[in-house]
């Protein structure tokens, strides 16, 4: 789809005019008859309001002719309030009407951005910055329904106000709705100017808030890491210089505004200038009354009254609509073809042919790296850090797209980190997110397989106890453990666990390895190992430094070589040997 171009090239795209048009005209689909209604009404209850200037025309021409009686006042009273009771009860019933249309579509397309968010390949949102998808799927949200109050009573009431208006001027005399059409192109041309410059200021605005959620949603996330490595003053100003954009680009904002203020005023005084002085031609000419002239200003006055309404809405409206096209141009993303495949024998779970990989400009975490992953087998990639292993983990799970080359992996593949999310809900709703069908037992087995039955033990209301924010509390552990029970409930053909048991310390070191151990019984599996422990039950390691593969083979094929995995694995050995020498003597 075609989008806007924005600061950020790796940014979500923005749907265009004609893209939000199209989009929004989709989702009325099965409105379309209350919309007709509305509009009907619209027009009808407009009508009804422009009751008031005529019969105010007609009195002034009937005291002019001396005609006038107390009849002739009490009837066009009555009229008026009659007018104007029924001309604010259709109205209201216009904005009621339109309101609820308006929030029905919209609820429409705020399920159709979450259902598309939440399958976004992830590569996407982490090159697009995951702060943008959070901006669009709540700032923007919230822009757009917050504008509602404000802005359909004042776009409806304008928009049926000049069509009305329009018609009654000519009925008066055509001299009248000639000269208000002559001033038409200036209202033509500030709007041309408005719309060539709101919408690039608002999108900015947007987008700059964007990068604001970016920089605080980073450093929420990184806090421990802020901290440790003093990052503090740096994440600060990061924050500060987004936060000072935001600043900048809304006080282009409240000047545009301005600027269109004094242009519209400036159409208000000739179109009144106009009407009034073809009002006094024609009387001089006999072709009007001093009641027409009346009529037709009055009617202007009434027109003028609306449009300065939009006018004060006219930013909430603008930030709306630079919203719903970042709303629509997340929710219209076309499914991608993915990266390039490789053709994969039948005992192959796993290639990677010539694959290459850079995080953005920077320098190519690999390049050329070749593997296959046999069907059935556990392969563990060791290395130091900063060696591409999780980069590689992402790469083979889907995550990132390589730059070069071709990979190719199982339909039904799963990927678990050291970052473990527990979600605010039961126990069971937590197992079962990928495996919406699995069964109580199922879910007592893959605990059991887990080491976490005893868990249901300490739960008060087992599989429904409330876990997560809010909840019953869980340990690091125990949290871990739910993922690779989650995983085992999901089946994949592929599971890789980066480093998922690190967070685990040395207490449940051993509990959490059986636990990933029996998850990957049976199934293709990739471990970033952690510890070595972990590899040494692997069927084949993978040794990584700086993103290339230097050594493979069995564990013990390994050792018995003497390289650079023999190394750590001696080192691994004796730091063990002298952690369990300290707890013994702890004891």
């Amino acid at each position: 789809m075609s989008a806007t171009s924005t600061a950020n090239e790796h940014a979500l795209p923005i749907a265009s005019g004609r893209e939000t048009a199209k989009q929004v005209w989709r989702l009325s689909r099965g409105h379309r008859l209350r919309l007709a209604t509305v509009a009907v009404l619209g027009l009808v209850s407009t009508g009804i309001n422009v009751i008031p200037p005529v019969i105010i025309g007609f009195l002034v021409d009937q005291v002019r002719a001396g005609t006038a009686d107390l009849g002739t006042v009490l009837t066009v009273t009555a009229l008026m309030v009659l007018s104007a009771v029924l001309g604010a009860a259709g109205t209201a019933v216009t904005i009621v009407l339109a309101t609820r249309i308006y929030h029905t579509i919209l609820a429409g397309l705020r399920e159709q951005l979450v259902s598309r968010a939440m399958t976004l390949p992830q590569h996407l949102v982490e090159r697009a910055g995951t702060g943008d998808l959070i901006s669009r799927t709540s700032d923007d949200v919230t822009a757009v329904v917050d504008a509602a109050p404000a802005v359909i009573p004042a776009v409806t009431v304008t928009a049926f106000t000049i069509v009305v208006s329009l018609g009654g001027l000519a009925a008066l005399q055509w001299q009248y709705a000639a000269a208000f059409v002559v001033v038409l192109p200036v209202y033509v041309l500030v709007m041309r100017w408005y719309l060539r410059i709101g919408p690039r200021v608002y999108g900015a605005e947007r987008a700059a808030m964007s990068a604001r959620a970016q920089q605080i949603l980073e450093s929420q996330r990184g806090y421990a890491t802020v901290l440790g490595l003093g990052l503090t003053d740096q994440r600060h100003h990061s924050v500060m210089t987004a936060s000072w954009g935001v600043a900048v680009w809304t006080l282009r904002a409240r000047i545009v505004q301005a600027m269109l203020s004094i242009r519209l005023n400036l159409g208000e005084c000739l179109s009144l200038a106009t009407v009034l002085a073809v009002g006094f031609f024609l009387i001089k000419a006999d072709a009007s009354t001093v009641g027409g002239a009346t009529a037709a200003t009055l009617l202007v006055l009434r027109l003028l009254g609306p449009i300065n309404e939009l006018v004060f809405v006219v930013d909430d409206l603008q930030s709306a609509l630079a919203s719903l096209s970042r709303m629509i141009g997340v929710a219209t993303i076309a499914e991608g073809p993915g990266e390039p495949t490789a053709t994969v024998d039948t005992d192959i779970a796993v290639r990677l042919q010539d694959v290459a990989f850079a995080y953005g400009d920077g320098p190519r975490v690999f390049d050329n790296l070749t593997l296959d992953i046999p069907v059935g087998q556990r392969i563990a990639v060791v290395g130091a850090s900063g060696a591409g292993k999780t980069t590689l983990a992402a790469v083979i799970a889907g995550i990132h797209l390589p730059d070069a080359g071709t990979v190719a992996r199982p339909g039904r593949t799963t990927l678990i980190t050291q970052e473990t999310h527990v979600f605010a809900g039961t126990l069971r709703s937590n197992l079962t997110l990928a495996a919406p069908d699995a069964a109580d037992h199922d879910i007592h087995a893959a605990l059991e397989a887990t080491g976490a039955a005893g868990l249901l033990d300490l739960l008060p209301d087992g599989l429904d106890t409330m876990i997560g924010t809010g909840g019953y509390p869980l340990t690091d552990a125990q949290a871990q453990q739910l993922a690779l029970a989650r995983l085992l409930l999901a089946d994949p053909e592929l599971a890789i666990l980066d480093e998922a048991t690190a967070e685990a310390g040395s207490t449940h070191a051993g509990l959490l390895d059986r636990a990933a151990e029996a998850t990957l019984r049976g199934r293709t599996g990739l471990v970033i190992a952690h510890r070595l422990s972990q590899a040494a039950t692997c069927d084949r390691i993978v040794v990584m430094e700086h993103g290339r593969i230097i050594e493979t083979g069995t564990h013990d094929e390994l050792v018995a070589a003497g390289g650079v995995y023999g190394g750590l694995w001696s080192a691994w050995k004796a730091g063990r040997s002298i952690n369990n020498k300290v707890e013994r003597t702890g004891s």
